[in-house]
């Protein structure tokens, strides 16, 4: 039985890549330098894999930035604003595309959330009157260079009607016309691709959402025919982050060798795949799950395997990872500091292909010694007390209808909150400032015991009065203390909340060099003592201006969370958000009477089929409310959301009730905001004008060209001027400028107003 995973985490044990990067980017190492790490990372990683007991190597998984920003550079699909660059280095180029270019003003490719995953990857554009010049695939050479060392490769790459469905043009029926000659480009890299392996993984997610236009669907077959000849028969069609549902006929008939499919998302699908599979075609069944950190119960997937090895027989079923393990941390092996009862229970990314090898020898060898080990791992810690807190399930089993709502409609809250006495246009900032390298080592001093209580408060506090002076000579309305304690918008809570635990190395990449260390719920939340009140209280006492207090929402908590797998989210998800509402009582009890409770997950953590959607928003916009709504009709509420495709969901963000919510809108150029034109949106709106993910700095004309799209889908009455999202990830020297320029626009654009 043939045991593979779908991609290995490219950022490295101890984040090598991401060093690597931002040392290259920064001058301080060579493009030779940065290769030379690449290489040996994937080496490392195809190392791991056949160690593990892997039948294959993955190639084609490993990236530099983004996979999807390699196929477009294979496709030639750069817009037109990078044609100045023509004589950069192809390195230069690729990251031209990714950050901007801020020597000569390039915005960068749009980003956005990975289906429902907090991986971000760059949009394609697709311009009709700008000409392609097809690249390289770094798969082809990888592919190569795994087999010269003796490796079995499994090349992997994202599939045409996967790309071109998430590709951005500005007529559809013209994208879905440039087809036929991406097919070409595509069969020309499988061709060379199939004398070095014998499978390659076409990924085709899409087939798991309900995004295909008809006119692809009609397609597919069609241009998978061509994909087939081309390989040789060696495609294996890859879907995962769900079933197929609507689609399963369409990936049936695609004539490919090899059919995976996600066992963890999409189980219930196993009868009907095997009873229509075509006696060509193989399957393989992702059984364990990419996406989170807990071990595979064995004992609930292996039947699973059994049914298909009973209809297929053995050497037509694989067994693999759900999808890629990108979104799980790399090595448990490092984790010392877990509880034990928690880290026994646990498998990152390198335990995850020894798992896939595990059930494949399960399954070949008919021993139970393997199961039995692995069937006590789930319950050991069952009997933990955290694990279930009678208190916390009796608070989410008492809340009530009136706890779920706002005291009275947002036109008499607008009324009730005129003693802000903002001007038109008001500015105001996400909430973090730059996290400078001293900040970061009076937090770390703080938490090894090299600082005491007494001098970080002391150091923190003076990075708050910066902030705060800062921020009143660049003019801004509403303020923000700055963050400067906080670690991460996620963690920091969760190290206040119990429930929760933390990984000393459980990087996962969000996108580039970014990488996030999510917190591990494995028992029931509850807020143990306030958690920003001190720190927000003494900034509002510098200044006459109103400072925010800035919170995380419970969704993006959860979302950013690997969460327990012994409860539903939903109910995970209330319990947080009964914590968050205590929080925000206390701070409006404080005389804090501007809260922001961010929700930049919203979007993300929505299934990919409709009615599961439907079921998700229902019980996350309701967390929102739960945690918000027991406030004073003069206390406003604003949210945050950012780089998500939120247009689909305007309805239900018009749900959250929340009377000022911010939005990432500067890379689209404000397009995001034609959704407002369909829909009557009753508060204010806040579309970012700077975009952070960019170092360079946006000009005043350009910020106010985007003030002046933005009026035309928002009345000046109801639009905020903000950055897309915080700013801890920029330099003081970039984010300075942009601000200053931010508040000019905005001050120019009121002046025209009036």
């Amino acid at each position: 039985m043939k045991t593979h995973i779908l991609g290995f985490p490219s950022i490295g044990r101890q984040r090598e890549l991401k060093q690597a990067l931002e040392s290259f980017w920064n001058g301080s190492r060579s493009a030779q330098s940065l290769i030379e790490v690449a290489a040996n990372l994937k080496k490392r990683h195809w190392r791991i894999q056949r160690d593990a007991g892997l039948a294959y190597v993955t190639t084609g998984d490993f990236s530099l930035y983004d996979r999807m920003l390699d196929i477009t550079c294979m496709l030639g699909t750069v817009p037109a604003r990078f044609a100045a660059g023509k004589g950069d280095s192809p390195l230069e180029r690729y990251f031209s595309l990714a950050r901007g270019d801020a020597l000569r003003n390039l915005a960068p490719m749009e980003m956005t959330k990975w289906f429902d995953t907090n991986y971000h990857y760059l949009v394609p554009e697709i311009e009709g009157d700008t000409p392609w010049q097809p690249g390289e695939h770094p798969v082809l050479a990888d592919t190569a260079l795994a087999r010269d060392l003796g490796f079995a490769p499994k090349p992997a790459l994202i599939g045409p009607f996967t790309w071109l469905t998430l590709a951005k043009s500005r007529h559809e029926a013209h994208k879905w016309s440039r087809l036929e000659s991406i097919a070409l480009v595509y069969a020309d890299l499988l061709a060379s691709l199939a004398p070095l392996c014998d499978s390659i993984q076409i990924e085709e997610p899409v087939l798991s959402t309900e995004l295909l236009p008809p006119a692809a669907v009609r397609r597919f077959t069609e241009i998978y025919a061509g994909l087939n000849a081309a390989s040789g028969n060696r495609l294996m069609l890859t879907a995962y982050f769900g079933p197929l549902e609507k689609n399963l006929a369409l990936a049936l008939d695609s004539g490919c060798a090899a059919l995976h499919v996600d066992m963890v998302r999409g189980r219930d699908e196993l009868g009907k795949i095997l009873a229509a599979i075509p006696d060509n075609m193989a399957l393989s069944l992702g059984a364990v799950n990419g996406r989170n950190i807990w071990k595979t119960d064995f004992a609930r997937i292996l039947p699973c395997i059994a049914q298909a090895t009973a209809a297929l027989g053995s050497e037509r079923v694989l067994v693999g990872s759900s999808c890629s393990l990108l979104h799980s941390p790399v090595d448990l092996e490092a984790e010392t500091a877990l509880p034990e009862h928690i880290r026994h229970r646990m498998a990152f990314a390198v335990q995850k292909c020894a798992e896939v090898a595990n059930l494949g020898e399960i399954m070949e060898q008919a021993t139970s010694e393997g199961l039995q080990s692995n069937t006590a791992d789930p319950h050991d810690a069952a009997a933990h007390p955290d694990q279930y807190i009678e208190t916390v399930r009796q608070q989410v089993a008492a809340v009530i209808p009136s706890q779920l709502h706002r005291k009275s409609s947002y036109p008499s809250r607008k009324k009730a909150q005129g003693w802000l006495a903002l001007p038109p246009l008001p500015t105001t900032t996400i909430g973090s400032f730059p996290q400078t390298a001293e900040i970061r080592k009076i937090r770390r001093g703080f938490k090894n015991g090299s600082i005491n209580e007494a001098a970080y408060t002391a150091a923190m506090q003076n990075e708050i009065r910066r902030c705060i002076e800062k921020q009143e000579q660049l003019g801004l309305d509403v303020l923000v203390h700055g963050e400067a304690e906080r670690n991460d918008m996620v963690e920091y809570f969760g190290q206040q909340l119990g429930g929760f635990c933390f990984t000393q190395n459980g990087w996962v990449q969000s996108y580039g060099s970014r990488c996030v260390k999510p917190p591990v719920i494995y028992g029931d939340v509850f807020r143990k003592q306030p958690m920003t009140i001190a720190w927000i209280r003494y900034a509002q006492s510098l200044t006459q201006k109103p400072v925010k207090g800035m919170l995380t929402g419970p969704a993006t908590i959860l979302c950013w969370s690997f969460v327990r797998d012994d409860l539903p989210r939903a109910e995970v998800c209330k319990q947080i958000a009964l914590a968050i509402r205590d929080e925000v009582l206390d701070l409006e009890k404080a005389g804090v009477r501007i809260i922001q409770i961010d929700e930049a997950a919203l979007r993300e953590g929505m299934p990919l089929t409709r009615a599961a959607a439907e079921d998700y928003l229902h019980w996350a916009v309701e967390a929102f409310r739960l945690a918000t709504s027991g406030v004073a009709d003069s206390t406003q509420i604003h949210t945050h959301m950012c780089y998500s495709e939120f247009n689909a969901i305007l309805p239900w963000i018009a749900q959250m009730d929340a009377d000022v919510i911010s939005i990432e809108s500067s890379r689209s150029g404000m397009e995001l905001l034609e959704a407002f034109d369909r829909f009557n949106y009753a508060n204010e709106v806040g579309p970012g004008v700077y975009d952070i993910h960019s170092p360079r700095v946006p000009s005043t004309e350009e910020i106010v060209e985007l003030l002046r799209r933005a009026l035309r889908h928002i009345p000046a009455e109801k639009l905020w001027v903000n950055p897309d999202c915080g700013l801890k990830t920029r330099q003081w020297d970039e984010a300075y400028p942009s601000l200053k320029n931010m508040v000019e626009a905005a001050k120019t654009v009121r002046a025209a107003l009036a």
